[in-house]
């Protein structure tokens, strides 16, 4: 499973590699791609009208939906349809997969917040003198993000559900581990 967001090429890329991944389009920024067209006092709606989209049972309730939406906002906002309508064939996948998998999958931001952590030390370090200090700072940067120790307890504890979930929809795909 491959989540992007705007990053073209990846899913060739990561196909050429792994020739069964699934890609996915960022549900997340495809809503805030949507609503920057629209005017700040229908942004709420215009959001509210396009959750049936996302939470649609297949692709065809969502294309129903997704009509719905087009009819109702098209006209006012034409730019807002034109990211769904480019996206679509890889927004669709979302929609195979049980709900505790779409909780998982719906948004790239985890790894964004990630990734700015170790920008934001990187760039304060400044320079390094060679790669094993490169690499410490990296370290560190990604140990402050649980700094108590007890962050992967609770993050496997949410992850359960949707392990099961993905042991299913990916059988045979999965390498268990032993936890410690």
């Amino acid at each position: 499973m491959l989540v992007r967001d705007a990053l073209k090429g990846l899913p060739d890329a990561v196909g050429t590699v792994w020739p069964r991944t699934v890609a996915q389009t960022c549900i997340v920024h495809l809503i805030r791609n949507s609503i920057r067209y629209c005017a700040r006092q229908d942004r709420d709606k215009v959001s509210k009208n396009l959750k049936p989209v996302c939470t649609a049972p297949g692709e065809a309730a969502a294309t129903e939906r997704f009509l719905e939406f087009s009819k109702k906002w098209g006209a006012k906002y034409p730019a807002v349809i034109k990211p769904w309508s480019d996206a679509w064939a890889e927004m669709v996948p979302f929609l195979s997969f049980d709900v505790e998998i779409r909780k998982v999958i719906c948004s790239t931001n985890a790894i964004e917040s990630v990734n700015a952590r170790i920008r934001k030390a990187v760039r304060a370090r400044g320079h390094f003198p060679n790669e094993a200090a490169a690499l410490k700072c990296v370290y560190m940067a990604l140990t402050s993000l649980d700094p108590t120790g007890k962050g992967p307890r609770r993050w496997t504890m949410r992850w359960k559900a949707p392990l099961n979930t993905f042991q299913i929809a990916f059988e045979g795909r999965l390498t268990p581990t032993t936890s410690h």
